[in-house]
């Protein structure tokens, strides 16, 4: 028998208490495991089991288990800290408590006062500093997160605000290279044309920085022809890698995998792009292989390579690897920033090897094979084909920025196309076998309604497009289908060319159709 204070308690009794809260313990472990979540009276029970076992043993411990006390703390602070400031008000008055049970129970507490007055004061005092620190630091991280929103708002509004003025800039100059310039004078469209492209990628890199940091963007994974995608993207990076005098090769591949091609397509733009400017000259490849269930896409290229000390920060926002001496190169330093975002949605790898004079490889790991029920025969975006086909497609352009409608339905002329240009939506619709429409058409209407109200008036399913200066995932998310393309402004006039081939394609072949039945 044990004798404590003002009682007595047997060994016995001790090891059911023990056996008791053990159990108590596990049940509501396995609890938590299979509801988890917020419960009011679990939280509750937790309290009441931790305090009593805790009072428990500074009751009958006499002086050798008062160290126990700081258990009592720990437990007092961490529900405050958890749960927020009214919990910590409660499991404090639950520690004084404690403290005072235990008093009356052990004779060394009740015979040394002053020791429970330490207690006390201790159990006031430390709570009472932790919530003040707790609240001026939640006051600080909320003024930081207001700020990085406000930032990223700006980023998001100046970015498409900007693109406008940018996209019209570099439709009228694709229209001015068509006009029987001279060699001098064609040499400055081409001038004109890489600034303009330069620019261009600086504020998609923004914009795409502050989408991310929304929190909006969602993956929606589908198959992908990794082999078609990668084509598509180096014939829309051609330009740019003839300025750089770099020559782009592809491995061909015919592997489909699972993932979201736009975000997929994001990432490997913005690697490429990286090793065209610090690659300039040489040789970049860009493969794939197969691990396992899983597809690697590696790119390779043969320039300076970048320095082992720069390795561990090159995914940190506007971070670029320069050494004393280098020339500068354009970019802001975000494209990497975005891939490594992109990678953790799209819960892939990418890593960088590189050595200094050899060359940069980067790999981007874990994506999942497709099953061989998706692979289906697509024809490759970046066919070649007669653009004199166009000729005679008639057009509907709705856009609300009159410099961007000039300029686009300029180019679109110039392709033989007849264009019905309206700066917002137009009442009386002539017949049309394509739509292209800006996505904000200001008075609360977008390009979505645009679609809907002219199929509508022309009773058929007329193919469209969408140019945005707004993220596409978001867009497209909106629309709900996959079979209106989406084109992020400044849009450049071979993308759009293309894109305008495929949708005639498609015109085609409704009309086949139509003929076939009629």
């Amino acid at each position: 028998m044990v004798t404590t204070g003002n009682f007595e308690i047997s060994p016995q009794q001790i090891a059911l208490y023990a056996s008791v809260y053990s159990m108590l313990s596990i049940s509501i472990l396995l609890w938590v495991v299979q509801k988890p979540g917020e419960y009011l009276s679990r939280r509750v029970f937790a309290m009441v089991m931790d305090y009593s076992a805790i009072t428990s043993i500074m009751s009958i411990g006499e002086s050798v288990l008062l160290p126990t006390y700081a258990p009592l703390l720990w437990v007092t602070l961490g529900y405050g800290l958890r749960f927020g400031a009214r919990y910590l008000v409660i499991s404090t008055c639950m520690a004084l408590a404690s403290i005072l049970v235990a008093t009356y129970f052990n004779s060394f507490l009740w015979g040394h006062p002053y020791v429970v007055v330490a207690f006390i004061l201790t159990t006031i005092a430390v709570p009472t500093y932790a919530h003040r620190l707790v609240s001026r630091t939640f006051e600080a991280h909320s003024q930081a997160v207001q700020a990085n929103q406000t930032k990223s708002r700006f980023l998001a509004q100046a970015s498409h605000d900007l693109r406008q003025p940018i996209h019209a800039i570099s439709l009228f100059t694709a229209c001015l290279r068509d006009t029987g310039l001279s060699k001098e004078q064609h040499q400055m469209v081409d001038n004109i044309d890489r600034s303009v492209h330069s620019v261009s990628g600086l504020f998609r890199s923004l914009l795409d920085i502050s989408t991310l940091e929304s929190g909006k963007v969602k993956p929606h994974p589908g198959p992908v022809a990794l082999g078609i995608l990668i084509d598509d993207l180096i014939q829309q990076n051609n330009e740019a890698a003839k300025w750089a005098g770099v020559t782009l090769r592809q491995v061909p591949t015919n592997v489909y995998v699972l993932t979201d091609a736009t975000l997929i397509a994001t990432v490997l733009q913005n690697i490429i792009s990286n090793a065209i400017k610090y690659a300039p000259g040489r040789r970049v490849l860009i493969g794939c292989r197969r691990r396992g269930g899983c597809v690697s896409v590696e790119i390779h290229d043969q320039g300076e390579g970048i320095a082992a000390h720069h390795l561990p920060m090159l995914f940190e926002e506007f971070y670029q690897a320069r050494e004393r001496g280098d020339k500068d190169v354009e970019g802001v330093g975000l494209g990497l920033a975005i891939v490594k975002r992109l990678a953790k949605l799209l819960e892939i790898e990418v890593s960088i090897h590189s050595l200094r004079s050899k060359g940069t490889s980067v790999v981007i790991d874990g994506l999942r094979l497709a099953d061989p029920e998706f692979h289906t025969k697509t024809i490759p975006t970046s066919e070649k084909r007669d653009q004199t086909a166009m000729r005679g497609l008639r057009v509907l352009l709705v856009e609300d920025d009159r410099n961007v409608l000039l300029a686009t339905a300029t180019l679109l002329e110039k392709w033989g196309c007849i264009v019905q240009a309206d700066i917002s939506l137009p009442r009386n619709v002539e017949d049309c076998d394509l739509i292209i429409t800006d996505f904000d058409l200001g008075a609360n209407i977008t390009g979505t309604d645009c679609i809907a109200s002219v199929r509508h008036l022309l009773g058929r399913d007329i193919p469209a497009i969408i140019m945005t200066g707004h993220d596409v995932n978001r867009i497209l998310e909106e629309l709900g289908q996959g079979n209106i393309p989406v084109l992020s402004k400044p849009v450049r006039s071979a993308e759009l060319r293309e894109v305008v081939m495929m949708q005639k394609t498609k015109t085609d072949e409704l009309a086949r159709i139509h003929n076939a039945v009629s």
